[in-house]
């Protein structure tokens, strides 16, 4: 009986060796398991955390921006007042002056009187979107426009300028919106086509406007940055009826097109961004009057 418990017990051990290394095994990879995901659920809170912070963060400096905004808009309305007040007295003036020059002078201490309050709330607003890291550049200029195209070839862009008719003094405002929708085009040409885009500017200056277009070979850049060759992918790719529909009436959207396009309307002008398949992307910007349109009119003063 002895013997027969020896010789089993001696068959059994290697059996129970193995099955208690599996056990140890199976005990460690349960413990690495449950280390990992104990890890894990402190990661998460701890990132949840941190989101909720950031979130608190955004939300302040949400309140704070829209604080500003409503002492601008709030001032602004100021100051259209003061300059309305200020349209009025001078027309005031011009009807009195010839006949009844006391007025006329009064009228010219109230236009003085409001022209400098105007200066006041105007120094205030920007005193607000300094505080507030808002741009706030200075007004840009088409003299310095060169400068601009300089700036965006050292980044990497390839810019053809053709500019044709007689050029003609703009107001600030319409320099402004035309500097603007050239910059933003530009740096979209950048973002999306990357150095090695080939950039088209076409200026025309008409007797009473002025055309502007951008046109870019951004998609096909793209394809050049990747290595491959963009005559080729062009062959072996054909574009189907919807597509052909979608790059005729397809409308370009984003924060960028919005803002061109209302600097555009600003002064009169029809403002279109499409995308050439293909090819790359083109906008275009036609002021009908802008020789004469000092960006009143339409405006409901």
């Amino acid at each position: 009986m002895v013997t027969w418990l020896d010789e089993n017990s001696a068959a059994l051990y290697p059996v129970l060796v193995v099955a208690g290394a599996v056990l140890l095994v199976v005990a460690l990879v349960l413990l690495a398991l449950w280390l990992r995901s104990r890890h894990l659920r402190v990661q998460a809170r701890l990132d949840r955390e941190d989101a909720e912070l950031d979130l608190i963060d955004v939300e302040l400096a949400l309140a704070e921006q829209t604080a500003r905004l409503r002492i601008i808009r709030e001032l602004h309305e100021i100051s259209v007042h003061n300059v309305s007040r200020m349209v009025r007295e001078a027309e005031g003036v011009r009807y009195s002056a010839e006949t009844d020059p006391t007025a006329a002078l009064r009228s010219v201490g109230l236009i003085e009187t409001a022209a400098r309050s105007l200066l006041a709330d105007l120094r205030r607003v920007m005193t607000v979107v300094a505080e507030g890291g808002i741009d706030a550049d200075a007004p840009a200029r088409l003299d310095d426009i060169g400068d601009l195209f300089d700036a965006m070839r050292r980044d990497g862009l390839r810019i053809t300028v053709e500019e044709s008719g007689d050029r003609f003094d703009l107001v600030p405002g319409a320099e402004l919106a035309v500097h603007r929708i050239l910059r933003e085009a530009l740096g979209n040409s950048l973002d999306h086509g990357g150095e090695g885009t080939e950039v088209l500017i076409t200026v025309t200056w008409t007797e009473e406007g002025l055309r502007v277009l951008i046109a870019d070979d951004g998609e096909r850049s793209r394809v050049r940055n990747e290595g491959r060759d963009p005559n080729r992918v062009s062959r072996g790719r054909s574009y189907n009826e919807e597509e052909n529909l979608a790059a005729l009436t397809g409308v370009a959207s984003g924060s960028s097109i919005t803002e061109m396009r209302e600097r555009a309307e600003l002064f009169g002008g029809v403002f279109e961004a499409r995308a050439v398949p293909g090819v790359g992307f083109s906008v275009s910007v036609v002021f009908p009057a802008l020789r004469f349109d000092n960006g009143v009119h339409g405006v409901n003063l």
